[in-house]
């Protein structure tokens, strides 16, 4: 029951003490809002703790809370101090996409798993799972008041974002009563929603420009125009001088076409490894294609990485995805 995870996830953090807060590589809104989310807590509740990813903050969310103070492994993912056996990570499908933070985790760690990918496999020592959770900081919120403890601006301004940001601005299919009601308790709470609407959403910088620009110009098309996508490669990033986070939304373009079921965005990353983002407008379960090659995410919103080159990755990921169109 819903209530005993929060009970059991309220009872492992009072219990313990000096934490690593991880969350998954290339963080998006809802992975460093959570981050800093869970610190908050800790930091409301008196206990030690350490934020962790083996990425860096994307530009747009260093407003967030403490943020500043996330740390990164080092290129090898070495840790030279210590290593933490009290481990919470959030919004994290599997263990593996903690990626080089791994080093931080002690051999005998104990995890609290806070996620809401339907994939994930339960991987804590403790689980707080909801998968009709639009974000993991819908979860959050729910653990902190769990605790008693108000919110203030700083953590309702981070929750807001990972709504925000993981429910498409409040346009997305898993944008629930839930969510609206509480989307309105944050701005209750003083969160100025229009302005972060406009940061997050609305405001484009040159490399993402850029990479749109690209991305477009290699826009194709499954025979049956229900599959549409494109790619980019580590050296269009060195051209434009975008970066990874340029690329947040570009996987949208080929989902938005009238007609298309399924858009994909493949980025190379050197000649023999391939990450694949895919986006569903409903017949396809794309967490369901991710699995077969051993990625996750949502039904409308999944990823996958290949060890194959570019041109491979493209044939093998749509024909999945075409073989799930003609089931559907």
């Amino acid at each position: 029951m819903w209530v005993n995870a929060l009970r059991e996830a309220a009872d492992f953090i009072r219990e313990r003490d000096d934490f690593l807060i991880v969350s998954h590589v290339q963080p998006d809104g809802d992975a460093i809002s959570s981050t800093v989310a869970t610190g908050w807590l800790l930091d409301k509740l008196g206990k030690r703790y350490t934020m962790l990813n083996e990425g860096p903050v994307p530009s747009k969310l260093r407003y967030l809370w403490n943020s500043s103070t996330i740390e990164t492994p080092g290129e090898n993912g070495e840790k030279s101090v210590k290593t933490y056996r009290n481990v919470i990570c959030v919004d994290c499908a599997d263990y593996a996409r903690v990626g080089r933070s791994v080093s931080w985790i002690a051999p005998d760690a104990v995890i609290l798993n806070i996620d809401h990918h339907p994939t994930n496999d339960g991987f804590g020592a403790a689980n707080l799972m909801k998968f009709d959770a639009a974000a993991t900081a819908e979860i959050l919120i729910e653990l902190i008041d769990e605790f008693g403890i108000a919110l203030d601006n700083d953590v309702a301004t981070a929750i807001y974002t990972g709504l925000m940001t993981d429910t498409g601005g409040f346009r997305y299919s898993n944008t629930s009563p839930a969510v609206m009601a509480m989307a309105s308790r944050l701005l209750k709470e003083g969160v100025n929603g229009p302005e972060l609407a406009e940061h997050l959403l609305e405001r484009m910088t040159p490399g993402q420009l850029s990479m749109i620009r690209r991305g477009l110009n290699r826009l194709e098309f499954s025979q049956d125009q229900r599959i549409a996508w494109l790619w980019v490669t580590s050296e269009d990033l060195e051209e434009t001088g975008a970066t990874n986070e340029d690329l947040e939304g570009l996987v949208n373009y080929p989902r938005n076409v009238d007609g298309i079921e399924v858009g994909i965005l493949f980025k190379e990353n050197g000649s023999t490894s391939v990450k694949a983002s895919l986006r569903s407008a409903g017949k396809v379960n794309v967490a369901a294609v991710a699995q077969t090659f051993g990625g996750g995410g949502h039904v409308r919103a999944a990823g996958l990485r290949l060890t194959v080159p570019l041109q491979e990755a493209i044939e093998q990921v749509v024909a999945e995805v075409q073989k799930a169109l003609d089931e559907s």
